[in-house]
């Protein structure tokens, strides 16, 4: 069978842009109910509020949002409904010189992972040593990770998780 890709088929994120404001929450509401009879993805962001937040010195911004009754800019949400909507997860790698992320679909397993780097780590792939970033932000370091019993050897059929941090060996 031959698949179409059909434009009206893709994923939708519907975004509004609000303030808050109580003469905006009918406007919003409209939108959030076509999203769910659409069965697509709704986010709710105020632009004006972002731009802001984007002007403030990087020190600064915490406390703004505190001041603003608000966890987190618009912004992170926006990306992880995005990231939902198509399916992807960040993983890490951690070295000495660098921390990078990589983005990946959910469900890749740790070898074809290891190819977003490079494509000699997928093919001699052994194993992934991997943590969570969760548990180094926690802990400071990679050092109280091992001494928790945090730190583990995965194999190839290992599934890669959100926010793993990985080191891979591989034999080429």
């Amino acid at each position: 069978m031959t698949q179409l890709f059909l434009l009206t088929l893709k994923p939708v994120l519907y975004v509004a842009n609000s303030t808050g404001k109580p003469e905006e929450k009918a406007h919003v509401e409209k939108v959030k109910a076509i999203a769910a009879k659409e069965k697509a993805q709704f986010t709710e962001i105020d632009c004006a509020l972002e731009a802001e937040i984007a002007q403030l010195p990087e020190s600064e911004r915490k406390e703004y949002l505190q001041g603003m009754g608000l966890e987190e800019p618009g912004l992170h949400r926006f990306i992880r409904a995005t990231f939902q909507l198509l399916g992807l997860i960040t993983y890490y790698t951690c070295g000495p010189k660098e921390t990078r992320s990589w983005t990946i679909s959910t469900g890749t397993k740790a070898p074809q992972a290891a190819g977003v780097i490079h494509s000699d780590f997928e093919k001699g792939f052994i194993c992934a040593e991997c943590y969570k970033s969760d548990d180094l932000v926690k802990l400071g370091s990679e050092q109280k990770i091992k001494e928790n019993g945090l730190y583990r050897q995965e194999g190839k059929e290992y599934t890669v998780q959100p926010g793993d941090v990985l080191l891979f060996r591989f034999n080429v």
